[in-house]
């Protein structure tokens, strides 16, 4: 395969995809089989523009998520954990190739002076990438944007939470509650957030700020706003801070952020204390209970004093709706209300689905 990679490399000199095709058939002469070449061509486009080998589980449904730890050791996760793969690269040399070759697609660098990348691939799958010595080999992660449009009917019917606590879901974003989806990797913040999100009467305008385009919405009026990193010459970075102070400017009915991460957090807390109800947000945390110093933790990246972040969220989030993987299966593990408490916040929680014997005789 690699041989006629090289071939196919040399002679599709102008890159033009309408030519892949016959350039495939002229590079290998005597096969006639229709069924062999178009699986050489898919083979070969997915050397030249895709994810080579890890391709075929980019594709596969239900992936979430495709992890090289190196040559031998390819790993994806389709919602029970990961799993090994049976693909597997012939050297370190080969993963490199591949982190190098998608970085430049998403127009970033990989090399020994920048040993590391953090880029979003333009079919929008997030990656991540990372070199020796900062790794014992070649290391890549793959994100992959989610397909499927889930509403809180068909997280329901999936057992991510008995169907009154969608209800309770549905009544915060038609009262226009603001709120934080919060849980630890891989939990379903995100499909949670896209599905409450449907919830929006469609005459209302949301506008969503993210990282990379992850948020599935079922919502005839959404906004887009995705950041951008900087080109290999280190210039044109929009950082999520700024995209929020921008999204404050194009008349928002909802402001989310598909992520807390650091200093935006202000920027959006102070949009919620001025007149923009119903904001939503994602955050990693272990707990509910662990929300405010999560939230202070941010703050803290920002400048702000304790005290300044304390009043701004009391002000601004009043739910916290947090997330857990168990067994398998993602679900709605604690709903809280987030109260002040002189200094400091704390979390009250209103239901928890351990103290739920309806819910806790689902079966895991």
């Amino acid at each position: 395969m690699s041989e006629l990679v090289d071939r196919v490399r040399a002679r599709l000199a102008d890159g033009a995809p309408a030519q892949l095709a016959h350039v495939v058939r002229d590079a290998s002469p005597g096969i006639a089989d229709d069924a062999v070449l178009a699986r050489l061509h898919r083979e070969v486009d997915a050397e030249l523009r895709g994810a080579g080998p890890l391709e075929p589980l980019l594709e596969l449904p239900a992936v979430t998520d495709v992890v090289v730890n190196g040559p031998g050791e390819v790993w994806l996760d389709r919602g029970n954990g990961m799993e090994r793969s049976s693909v597997a690269f012939p050297d370190d040399a080969a993963v490199r190739g591949l982190a190098q070759r998608l970085a430049a697609s998403a127009g970033q660098r990989l090399d020994d002076a920048q040993p590391y990348v953090d880029a979003v691939l333009p079919d929008g799958t997030r990656m991540h990438a990372a070199l020796p010595p900062l790794v014992p080999a070649t290391a890549v992660s793959l994100r992959v944007l989610a397909r499927t449009r889930y509403d809180l009917a068909s997280l329901v019917a999936a057992g991510a939470m008995p169907s009154r606590i969608a209800d309770v879901l549905r009544d915060l974003v038609r009262e226009r509650v603001a709120f934080v989806v919060s849980g630890g990797t891989g939990t379903g913040k995100t499909t949670l957030l896209g599905a409450m999100l449907g919830v929006v009467p469609p005459g209302e305008r949301v506008v969503v700020i993210e990282d990379a385009r992850e948020l599935v919405v079922a919502h005839p009026h959404v906004v887009r706003l995705a950041t951008r990193g900087a080109n290999v010459e280190g210039a044109g970075a929009v950082e999520l801070r700024e995209l929020v102070r921008q999204a404050l400017r194009m008349r928002p009915d909802r402001l989310v952020v598909g992520e807390f991460r650091g200093a935006e957090m202000v920027d959006l807390l102070v949009a919620l204390n001025t007149g923009h109800e119903g904001g939503a947000a994602t955050m990693h945390a272990n707990s509910a209970a662990d929300v405010p110093a999560r939230f202070a933790a941010l703050g803290a990246l920002a400048g702000l004093p304790s005290a300044a972040v304390t009043s701004l969220v009391s002000s601004a989030i009043q739910v916290v709706v947090h997330l857990r993987r168990r067994g398998g299966r993602r679900e709605v593990a604690e709903l809280g209300v987030i109260h002040r408490e002189g200094d400091g916040l704390r979390v009250e929680r209103r239901w928890c689905i351990d103290d739920d014997p309806l819910a806790v005789g689902r079966p895991a």
